[in-house]
């Protein structure tokens, strides 16, 4: 009875031992404990929402918690898993579901999905930002049951179901993953914990606290800024997370949240910076250039070939050569892993099995490769970026040094733009070149491998594979030279353009003054003609070169399928498809080939001019001995000095320099225009080439330029100049140059951003600047070029006093000037006369020992004698002491200049220049669609995409053809004839290759088309814009879109444009074939598709703004290279090299930032895509491994795998591809941005009783009505009501204290600005009511910053080719010029360089003389046209203005009170008001009369000597 109840008993518990054992028990049991989790979860969620409770409370200080990510990534995981899982039981289980209890496993897998989709939901939108310090216990309690039933139920796999035979790889699959998963869940749960900001606690995986910093989006106070500034995030980030780039999560959150500024991305690595990367590549660079000397004989040393400078950029970032190079060899075998194992996945199809599981073995295969693949890649890629970064801050580093070295015959053999076109375009191209530099040597390798797996599958057909690959490379030759050639010719067309370019604008002011700024529009518009031939030739060249290529592949399998035929290898479905695939792979580096290539020709001619550019001569070192300070009491000495500009002439500029200078002495320099004054304080500061003598200095130098240069920027940095701030020597040096009025009248006092070269202060306040940041730099010996010129009598005392006599008293001084009352305080007047010092003493040692000085002196004599002439009596009660201010009733007189220049867009709402304007948010569809319907009204695009949907058609077609024409295997008959088979591939290849050829030309046609009408719009608009415009708006802003944007839309944006349209072709293509296999795979493509997009939406709202601050970022840097290019011999004579040196680094450093995070964002979205891809493959293989054999036809199996190999590549290029098209469409957008600028008044007429006739104006009449001018509405008014009228033939000169609105008026009257109130009547008629061109044509204007364009003496005198020669040189001899230009050889044909300066700024006025001389105007307008010349010159000029305009009406503006005084009026302005109108005599009767005192006044400073 015992036995019987024992035996009862061991056989219920067998029984139930083996009914627990059942899977349908376990999965029903394991699906119940997943569905209390869930209904846990659920409850949770409703208590939370019916109590009213937050879902997202986040509690402040507690944003972060330990391993947050890896958990809810691997819940995710388990959620997929499970999904996949069912879909798999579902669709492919071999057995009825609802008959064999089958469903309870289905119920469990689906109960299972959710609730690990609940729990990622929970731990993402509930406990993260809940603020608990560790994890809820339910959820611990979970995670920990969880392990134990993975665990016990692997354990029953292998003790159970294995030693039974029934363990399925799906079962030991799902179990495996489940326990893997649950450790790393239980290891989050349990051991992760609240991070605090506090401490330090939380130095984990990645830096938590910086994750706070970055993801705190609404902070953008100036804490967050400082705290993202100084993190890294790829210094900073661990393994994990640089192989996933999970380091840029942060920045991409904060991106997605906000607008995205500057201070929002952080900053670099150590070793991205320029500090890290320029001190390598330089030591690099001349140690290559040292040991290339060192082997030659000859003597060019620190020769720079393009050889050695490309070789020293290689072995700068050699770590990053070989790390890329050895990414792209894992790639490149990687990626030929696939077309191998084709073959054999169709045998497996076939039913040919070689061993158990072999089809889980190829899954595997296959997807371990792609892994591979997309990792290398994405790796490769990223570092390939980096090293391009590292290139340029490299290069862009040693242009600017090398910018700042040049000598003087350099810097006029080329102009600033084409050096600025090497710094923005050349160095561009060298960057982008990283991505290619591999390409040369694995297009052999991966020929080599794919002709392997042909050889393999194809035998000896691989040789022919190899021989029409060989010709497909051959004919290249032809096409590269071709686009080698329209490349150079093309660069160099585009540098002729940005210098003319360059040179217009800087001078637009001149132009509009002029009515000339149409021609040379026209000008600009022929030269972009010129341009437009290279690049048609070009774009036209590479559609030829993209027809060959696109074609190639075809090609190849055509020759290589007609030598199977010949060789009568049978080709089997298995063995096309490898073939196939290998071809499609090779397509990679055949497709690349041509842009590889192209690339290379671009970037040798790019590395050709940098090399030339870096060959050319610096300024020769020891030109000036500098002795050290103290150690000898002669400051400067020149002995037997022969000093030429130009080395090769016979006549040196400077000859026979013989003189001495003791510390502490005052040296005046004098001479006549064109003497040599100024070439002589250029050799003093070793500008000019030495052609023999010596030049010594003992001390620190200060210089002051004739020509102001004053960079963009605060007027107290210009000030400082680099120094630090001293208030109390700060405020005296204003005191002294008469600038705290100024600055009281500015809006933001010195912190006054003022605009380019200065733009919005007038010429005396530039110069008082440029006075003030010499003395503020207490150097030991100063240089002054002509300061006093550009200020007016009383200033100009004030100056001389004050700084030269005063704080300057102990200090060596050399100053140049035309002002004979100055010469007296000198203790040297060195006169000079043709390059050379015909006299030096003192003043009255030299007054009568020669000819040259007498004729300044008696010049000037004569000057004051026509003040006596006129019965002057001097008030001597009138205080003219110079000091800086007038007596107590005329004190609101004094205000020093507030010319409407500084109003013009300063005002107390703004700065004058603003940061750059940049678009927020998505780029508008609006400007999508207005590029691509702007040729042709977008004709062509339906052309192009029909052409590239049929070529997608005929190639897949010829595809398929193949996979089911040729038999699976040898003993299978085949459906059609071989002969059949190759003419029907034949023939649809010849199809899809002519669709390429017809899409290829019709796309750079309608790319062409549109860059050459939107760079007409672009200039068209800017020529018409107001000056305001200009005045606010830096010459780099508009330049980097004239050239770097116009750039990328000539050749860039169409390619980039049909790219995406023609990879969502070809992805569409890949779907609908991979679809003809089984129409489950779209239950997988369209959620990964649809979790595709989300990725690419969530990184483009960071990326968009990384392309738009790398595009904001780009100006600075050319503009500040300009700058200094201008000033570079101020910037040497303060010997400020290396502080500008390291503004140039942080400007790089700033524009690498966004450019290097840009790349880290591709490549996060790009992973992430490939990671995706991959799994949807490895579904579809599962799924074909998983039907029964005979389902689906093999070879078309086969197919669906070929093209599915290409999957991750072309999901990710579509992406890719959408995601670039939006950053280089910014170019376009920045372009539109110039389309629209508000355009000045009509150039003509619009209406004829609004048309002037040809003789007006023929009285010269000018009738001011009560004008009232401001330069914007928020503005105070300059002119307050200015009515007088100025009689038809009469001379008037306009005085005035600096800042009564002189200028402003002469604006008003060329209407380069409208009153707001009031008329102008020229002859009767409303200069309002006709067209700006009509009336600024009629008048001519001597400016008071004389211009010079290069290119030629007549072309500067006659832009319009309107006179014969013999008018020009009629003119030239009235202005004084005809002799000098008679002595050069080539006579109006004489060159002239950039900016004239190969001519003294005195020669460039009187050459504008020239130019009014030539027009003959009746009404001319002189704005201190006589400022740059001696007193004897401008009697001259005087004379032969009062010969030729005898008829004219002439209005001057001068400082000089002689150069008015032979006016038939005097018009005084005070503060925008007229306060004495009348004839100079008539004035000058009265001594209480405002202009009285102003004659006076220069009268006393005149006939001082201000001897110390």
């Amino acid at each position: 009875m015992a036995s019987f109840q024992s035996s009862v008993l061991e056989n219920l518990q067998s029984s139930l031992r083996v009914e627990l054992l059942r899977p349908l028990f376990l999965h029903g049991f394991f699906g119940s404990c997943h569905l209390v989790v869930l209904l846990a979860l659920l409850l949770l969620w409703l208590r939370r929402t019916f109590k009213g409770a937050s879902f997202n409370r986040s509690l402040p200080g507690n944003n972060g918690f330990l391993y947050q990510k890896i958990g809810l990534f691997t819940c995710l995981f388990l959620g997929m898993m499970n999904l996949f899982f069912f879909v798999y039981d579902y669709f492919w289980f071999e057995f009825d579901v609802w008959t064999d209890g089958h469903w309870i496993t289905l119920l469990d897998l689906a109960v299972r999905t959710l609730a690990w989709f609940a729990v990622s939901a929970y731990l993402r939108f509930e406990f993260i930002r809940s603020g608990r310090r560790k994890s809820p216990l339910l959820l611990r309690f979970w995670c920990g049951f969880f392990l134990i039933v993975s665990c016990s139920f692997l354990v029953i796999d292998f003790a159970y179901f294995r030693r039974a035979g029934v363990l399925a790889t799906y079962d030991l699959a799902l179990d495996s993953a489940s326990l893997l998963c649950g450790l790393i869940i239980n290891y989050v749960v349990f051991f992760g914990k609240r991070t605090k900001q506090e401490g330090g606690e939380e130095e984990k995986e990645e830096s938590t606290h910086l994750r706070e910093r970055l993801l705190d989006a609404n902070n953008t106070g100036q804490n967050a800024s400082t705290d993202i500034g100084n993190v890294s995030l790829f210094a900073n980030a661990g393994l994990l997370s640089i192989l996933t780039f999970s380091w840029m999560g942060p920045l991409l959150s904060v991106g997605h949240k906000k607008t995205l500024d500057l201070e929002d991305v952080p900053k670099l690595a150590d070793c991205d910076t320029v500090h890290g990367v320029f001190p390598i590549f330089k030591r690099k660079l001349e140690s290559s250039v040292t040991s290339a000397d060192s082997a030659g004989d000859n003597k060019s040393s620190s020769k720079v070939t393009t050889f050695q400078l490309a070789k020293a950029l290689v072995f700068s970032i050699w770590e990053q050569f070989l790390l890329t190079g050895l990414y792209a060899l894992v790639y490149t075998g990687a990626s030929y892993v696939g077309p191998y194992l084709i073959d054999f996945f169709v045998q497996y199809l076939n039913g040919y099995r070689k061993f158990a599981n072999e089809g889980y073995y190829l899954v595997a295969a296959f997807i371990v490769a792609k892994l591979l693949e997309c990792l290398s890649q994405r790796h490769w890629f990223f570092r390939l970026q980096e090293a391009g970064i590292r290139m340029r801050s490299s290069l862009v580093a040693i242009i600017y040094r090398k910018g700042l070295t040049l000598s003087s015959g350099s810097r006029q053999g080329r102009t600033s733009g084409e050096i600025i076109n090497i710094m923005s375009v050349d160095v561009e191209r060298i960057s982008l070149f990283s991505w290619y530099m591999h390409d040369l040597w694995m297009v052999p390798v991966q020929v080599g491998l794919a002709l392997l797996i042909l050889y393999a599958s194809l035998g000896l057909a691989s040789f022919a594979a190899l021989g029409a690959t060989v010709v497909v490379m051959l004919l290249n030759f032809p096409l590269g030279k071709m686009q080698e050639k329209y490349q150079e010719k093309l660069m160099e067309s585009k540098d002729i353009r940005m210098k003319a370019t360059s040179e217009i604008l800087r001078n637009m002011r001149i132009l509009k003054l002029q009515g000339w700024e149409m021609k040379f529009l026209s000008k600009i518009i022929d030269l972009r003609k010129n341009e437009t031939n290279w690049l048609k030739k070009y774009v036209y060249t590479s559609a030829m070169t993209t027809f060959v290529f696109w074609g190639a592949p075809t090609f190849v399998a055509v020759v290589t399928f007609g030598a199977c035929m010949i060789m009568g290898i049978p080709l089997e479905s298995g063995k096309v498809l490898s073939a196939l695939a290998t071809f499609r792979v090779l397509q990679e580096p055949i497709y690349n080939l041509p842009d590889t290539i192209s690339m290379v020709i671009q970037t040798k001619v790019s590395l050709d001019r940098i090399s030339s550019f870096l060959c050319l001569e610096d300024l020769e070192p020891d030109l000036v001995q500098r002795l050290p300070v103290g150690s000898s009491d002669i400051a400067l000495e020149v002995n037997n000095g022969n000093f030429s500009w130009d080395p090769t002439s016979e006549t040196p500029t400077l000859k026979d320099l013989n003189f001495q200078v003791s510390k502490g002495m005052r040296v005046a320099v004098c001479g006549t225009v064109g003497s040599g004054k100024s070439s002589l304080l250029s050799c003093i500061l070793g500008e000019v080439p030495r052609v023999s003598g010596s030049v010594k200095l003992c001390g620190t130098t200060a210089y002051v330029a004739q020509s102001p240069w004053i960079q963009s920027g605060r007027i107290q940095d210009n000030i400082l100049f680099g120094k630090e701030m001293v208030r109390e020597k700060y405020d005296r040096i204003l005191e002294a140059c008469s600038l705290k009025k100024d600055l009281e009248i500015l809006p933001f006092g010195d912190q006054t951003v003022i605009g380019e070269r200065g733009i919005n202060l007038s010429g005396g306040q530039k110069q008082r600047v440029q006075i003030a940041r010499a003395l503020y730099h207490d150097a030991d010996i100063f240089l002054f070029d002509d300061p006093f010129s550009a200020v007016d009598a009383h200033t100009g005392s004030h100056l001389f006093k004050e700084c030269l006599l005063g704080l300057l008293s102990s200090k060596t001084v050399v100053y140049v000037t035309h002002q004979v009352e100055f010469l007296p305080s000198a203790d040297l007047i060195l006169v000079m006369k043709d390059g050379r010092i015909t006299q030096a003493g003192k003043y009255n040692d030299i007054l009568s020992s020669g000819t040259d000085f007498m004729e300044l002196v008696g010049a000037h004599k004569d000057a004051l004698a026509a003040l006596d002439s006129v019965g002057l009596a001097t008030d001597n009660s009138f205080d003219a002491t110079g000091d800086g201010s007038c007596s107590k009733e005329n004190g609101k007189h004094a205000e020093e200049e507030q010319d409407g220049k500084i109003d013009e867009t300063v005002g107390q709402k703004g700065q004058l220049v603003q940061e750059e304007e940049r678009e927020k948010g998505r780029v508008s569809f609006s400007v999508y669609w207005k590029y691509i319907t702007m040729a042709y009204k977008g004709a062509l695009v339906p052309l192009i995409l029909l052409a590239q949907i049929l070529f997608q058609t005929l190639q897949i077609g010829s595809n398929y053809w193949m996979a089911w024409a040729a038999p699976a295997s040898a003993d299978v008959e085949p459906p059609v004839s071989s002969l059949l088979l190759i003419y029907v591939y034949v023939a649809l290849a010849l199809g899809s290759s002519l669709c390429i050829l017809v899409r290829a030309v019709l796309l750079v046609t309608a790319g062409y088309k549109t860059a050459t009408m939107m760079f007409n719009k672009m200039h068209a608009c800017i020529f018409r814009a107001p000056m305001s415009f200009f005045d606010s708006t830096p010459t780099g802003r508009i330049l980097n879109r004239a050239s770097t944007d116009q750039s990328e839309m000539d050749t860039s944006i169409p390619l980039q444009t049909g790219s995406l349209a023609f990879s969502i072709i070809q992805l569409l293509g890949i779907i609908a074939v991979m679809s003809q296999v089984g129409w489950q795979v779209l239950l997988i493509f369209i959620p990964v598709i649809v979790i595709c997009v989300c990725y690419q939406r969530y990184y483009i709202d960071t990326a968009r703004e990384l392309a738009r601050l790398v595009g904001v970022c780009k100006a600075p840097i050319i503009q500040h290279f300009a700058e200094s290019l201008a000033g570079s011999t101020t910037i040497r004579s303060f010997d400020q090299e290396s502080r500008f040196e390291g503004t140039n680094f942080e400007l790089v450093d700033k524009y690498s930032r966004p450019k290097f995070y840009t790349a880290g964002a591709m490549d996060w979205l790009c992973f992430r895509l490939d990671m995706l891809s991959s799994f949807t493959f490895a579904f579809s293989l599962l799924f074909l491994i998983s039907v029964p054999v005979g389902f689906i036809d093999p070879g078309i199996a086969g197919l669906a795998v070929t093209y599915g190999l290409n999957l991750n590549t072309l999901q990710a290029w579509v992406i890719w591809n959408l995601c670039n098209l939006e950053n280089k469409i910014i170019s376009v957008e920045r372009i539109f941005q110039y389309t629209s600028i508000p355009s000045e008044p009509p150039l003509t007429a619009e209406t004829e009783s609004a048309k002037v006739d040809c003789k007006w104006p023929s009285q010269g009449e000018i009738i001011l009505n009560n004008l009232q001018v401001r330069y914007a509405p928020h503005m105070p008014f300059v002119l307050r009501g200015v009515t007088c009228t100025f009689h038809g033939g009469m001379k008037t000169g306009i005085v005035g204290r600096t800042g009564s609105g002189k200028s402003t008026l002469i604006q008003t009257l060329f209407r380069i600005i409208d009153p707001t109130v009031g008329q102008t009547y020229i002859d009767s008629i409303d200069i309002s009511t006709i067209g700006l061109h009509d009336l600024r044509s009629r008048l001519s204007i001597i400016p008071q910053d004389p211009t010079m364009f290069a290119g030629t003496i007549r072309g500067n005198l006659d832009p319009l080719e309107e006179y014969t020669d013999a008018q020009i040189w009629e003119a030239l001899d009235c202005c004084q010029l005809g002799d000098e230009v008679r002595k050069k050889e080539l006579k109006l044909e004489s060159p002239v360089t950039e900016n004239g300066e190969n001519w003294s700024v005195g020669q460039r006025q009187l050459v504008c003389l020239g130019r009014v001389l030539l027009k003959k105007s009746k009404i001319l307008v002189l704005d201190e046209a006589t400022a740059s010349v001696d007193t004897a010159t401008d009697s001259l000029i005087q004379k032969t203005i009062r010969q030729q305009f005898a008829d004219s009406t002439v209005i001057t503006i001068a400082h000089r009170i002689t150069s008015v005084l032979d006016s038939d009026m005097v018009l005084l302005l005070d503060h925008g008001l007229i306060a004495e109108y009348d004839s100079p005599a008539r004035l000058l009767e009265d001594k209480s009369s405002l202009f009285a005192k102003l004659v006076s006044e220069y009268t006393m400073r005149s006939s001082s000597s201000y001897d110390s």
